[in-house]
């Protein structure tokens, strides 16, 4: 990763259209060769979005309006109203092309000009797309670049011309392979003055006590010549005992006498190298985490650095909104790694501009509420218990829970009276799904459905979590944890089955122990009260599929969430917090379900890390399937009976819940999977009798998923049915050819068709 803390604003939006126009062109190349995916437009439609972003922060206009048309572009091919064909790709490329090329314009911040022309060519040829009239495009030529060529950025390679028209950001004056020889090998980032030279005092320190070592040795040794003579007259006194005749008081007293005062000398040397030894080890463990604390903190960098342009946005954002706002900054000295620091401009700014256009309000209506005219926006950083969080509040509307939930009835998300039944933080869990917005106009500042999710996908992909909570009328606050670190997390050691496993605890809700008393039973699952809310138990052996071991109390419980579930996961004990050197997985031995990476203990011991997303959802599969095991303090654990399995696959926890609730219900076990990717990794470790899946479905869709079944020789035969919103001829016709045995619409869960197509395929759940 670069060091980009010297990078002006204008040089990082050129760095962020390297990047996001590379994410275009690809995608727009597949669909040019006949590849279509929703994940591929929707991930156009991240770029865009994120271009527009960063144009509009650092003023350039024409750009800003040109990536707000691409994305209309992908928006609407996403929402189905027209196909994206081959003969698209020229415009979408020139497009691309111009978002590339603009940042390194001398003239391209200049309110008219060549680029603003070119960018009205160029949006009016994306909106004849969108529009996809009949005959040829409008302005379906070349668009003439302005003959002002832009000007070389100041880490061009300029001595890569054979190469520069092979690549659109080395044509467009970008860094191209010169960047990427500096990503695979001369990495540079900048460590001030003060840091390097308490680094070369460290590594002197560190000579000094390595060369430490040898007295210690030679000392050791000289121990052990002793300890061999000390053994030589121990075997000449049992020569002396055993030989001919009983051995006399004047003979053995010598003997006797030499040998306890050579064991008495020895002893005496002993301590003093086990003092010197001891000394040697706590000024070496000081040093070490003196060392280790001071190269951590050379990746550190404040988080003003990465921050610096949001108080223009807000101010751009409410005078382009007609409102007034300000932003209020604490802990912005806060450090940060240098690598999460580059990936949090975009999840931050994304919350802002919600902030401004979701939450303040005009003034007129604050001050009529009895608010100050100008609305506030916090963003606080601090270090907390080993881990980053920053909060972002805004004392706006709050968020308008009713609404949430219409739009997901709208959308086909859920049932109106399953949406009536919502609390709050299920229906704040809405938000973050992809495409999911509140608001009934798209403008360019919100109303895709895209930032949340962006958010959320960010800091899963460093170990973090994002969390909301909202008082309506009052306040609006997004808590984003992350670790301090990408290379060492502060994690909690537990024993599990008798072997330590680390929680990351950036992920950790909280931890209890429980006496049998607070454990209850309902409908035969077992809960414990926290808060007010009752959390589902399940014991860790059975999750990570080890050994049962018997349960005494207190139980030691581990409390985890994501995506709105939360469960208490019950180990053997606690064994302390710990900094863990975070190593990845050997790639031999593939993906290991609920476990992300390794480290190794002082003592050399391995411990793995565990991977809360996935342990969540394994968990809620053993908590909807009923297959868990009975929790008796005291005793052994009861295992469950088994039923004819089925797995659920949909991106909708309420479809899930729907499905999951009328398959029990008919007495069948049933796991489920929040896409084909999940549901796919499920069906290589776990024997099921059906899958009923979704198609449209991030990361990998219901299509893909029927298709890799039915090209697995152990699997092929699996029943598949597919449930989908989509209902014409077309869609059905596609889900069958893909190898699917049935085709429903989730209308089919309001009579019996759902269930008696099930039965019909698998037979009853228990015949």
């Amino acid at each position: 990763m670069k060091d980009l803390s010297g990078f002006s604003m204008l040089e990082l939006f050129r760095l962020e259209a390297d990047t996001q126009t590379a994410v275009l062109s690809a995608a727009v190349l597949a669909i040019e060769g006949e590849e279509r995916s929703p994940a591929a437009l929707e991930s156009m439609m991240r770029a865009a979005h994120s271009l527009k972003g960063a144009a509009r922060i650092v003023g350039l206009e024409p750009a800003v309006r040109v990536a707000h048309a691409m994305e209309d572009v992908f928006v609407a091919a996403g929402r189905g109203k027209f196909t994206i064909r081959a003969g698209h790709a020229d415009v979408l490329l020139a497009a691309i092309d111009f978002l590339a090329a603009i940042g390194r314009a001398e003239d391209g911040l200049a309110a008219d000009g060549p680029w603003t022309a070119r960018a009205d060519a160029i949006v009016g040829r994306l909106t004849a797309v969108v529009a996809d009239a009949p005959g040829e495009l409008p302005g379906n030529g070349p668009v003439a670049t302005p003959s002002a060529a832009p000007p070389a950025a100041p880490h061009d390679d300029p001595t890569a011309p054979a190469t520069a028209a092979a690549d659109p950001a080395a044509e467009a004056g970008g860094p191209g392979p010169a960047l990427d020889r500096l990503e695979q090998g001369d990495r540079v980032v900048r460590v001030s003055a003060d840091a390097l030279t308490r680094l070369v005092g460290l590594a002197g320190e560190s000579l000094v006590e390595a060369r430490q070592l040898r007295p210690l040795v030679d000392g050791l040794l000289a121990l052990r010549g002793g300890q061999i003579g000390l053994c030589d007259a121990l075997a000449a006194l049992d020569d002396r005992c055993h030989a001919g005749g009983p051995p006399s008081v004047a003979t053995l007293a010598p003997l006797l006498h030499a040998a306890h005062e050579r064991a008495a000398a020895l002893l005496a040397g002993l301590v003093a190298r086990i003092e010197d030894m001891e000394s040697h080890a706590r000024r070496t463990e000081d040093l070490s985490n003196r060392l280790h604390h001071e190269v951590i903190t050379s990746r550190m960098r404040p988080l003003a650095d990465g921050i610096g342009g949001l108080p223009r946005l807000v101010r751009d954002l409410a005078r382009g909104l007609g409102r007034q706002a300000r932003l209020e900054l604490r802990g912005e000295r806060t450090g940060v790694d240098r690598d999460i620091l580059d990936k949090l401009e975009a999840p931050l700014s994304h919350l802002i501009r919600n902030a401004v256009d979701h939450g303040l309000e005009p003034a007129a209506i604050r001050t009529a509420a009895g608010k100050p005219a100008v609305g506030t926006i916090l963003l606080e950083a601090r270090h907390q218990a080993g881990t980053l969080t920053i909060t972002i509040t805004d004392d706006g509307r709050g968020i308008d829970l009713d609404r949430v939930r219409a739009r997901a009835v709208e959308r086909g998300l859920l049932a109106p009276h399953v949406a009536a039944r919502l609390g709050e933080q299920e229906t704040l869990e809405f938000l973050f799904l992809p495409g999911f917005s509140t608001k009934d106009a798209v403008s360019e500042i919100s109303g895709r459905g895209v930032g949340l999710d962006a958010v959320r996908s960010m800091l899963k992909a460093v170990g973090g979590s994002v969390r909301v909570a909202t008082t309506p009328g009052r306040r609006t606050t997004f808590t984003l944890q992350l670790p301090i670190t990408m290379s060492v997390i502060r994690a909690l050691l537990v024993d599990v089955g008798g072997e330590p496993y680390a929680f990351p605890l950036t992920r950790i809700d909280r931890i209890v122990s429980l006496d049998a008393a607070d454990i209850r039973t309902v409908e035969g699952r077992q809960y414990f009260d926290l808060d007010g809310t009752a959390v589902g138990l399940v014991l860790a052996t059975q999750v990570l599929e080890l050994p049962a071991r018997p349960t005494t109390a207190p139980l030691a419980v581990v409390v985890v969430s994501d995506h709105g579930q939360r469960f208490g996961l019950i180990v053997g004990a606690f064994l302390g917090e710990r900094d863990l050197d975070v190593r990845p997985l050997d790639p031999r031995l593939g993906r290991i379900p609920d476990v992300s990476s390794v480290s190794l203990l002082e003592n050399g011991e391995p411990v793995l890390i565990l991977d809360v997303e996935d342990l969540v959802r394994s968990i809620a599969n053993l908590l909807a399937g009923r297959r868990l095991d009975r929790i008796v303090c005291g005793g052994s654990v009861t295992p469950s009976q088994r039923r004819r399995r089925i797995l659920v696959v949909d991106d909708s926890i309420t479809v899930r819940e729907i499905e999951r609730q009328l398959l029990e219900a008919r007495g069948y076990d049933v796991d489920l999977a929040v896409d084909g990717t999940d549901a796919w990794n499920a069906l290589r470790r776990t024997r099921y009798d059906l899958v009923v899946t979704d198609v449209d479905m991030p990361r990998m869709d219901g299509i893909g998923l029927v298709a890799l079944i039915r090209g697995d020789a152990a699997l092929g035969s699996l029943p598949i049915v597919i449930v989908s919103y989509k209902d014409s001829d077309d869609d059905r016709r596609r889900g069958l050819a893909a190898g699917a045995n049935h085709y429903l619409t989730k209308g089919s869960f309001r009579d019996e068709t759902f269930l008696t197509t099930i039965v019909g395929l698998v037979g009853e759940p228990n015949a």
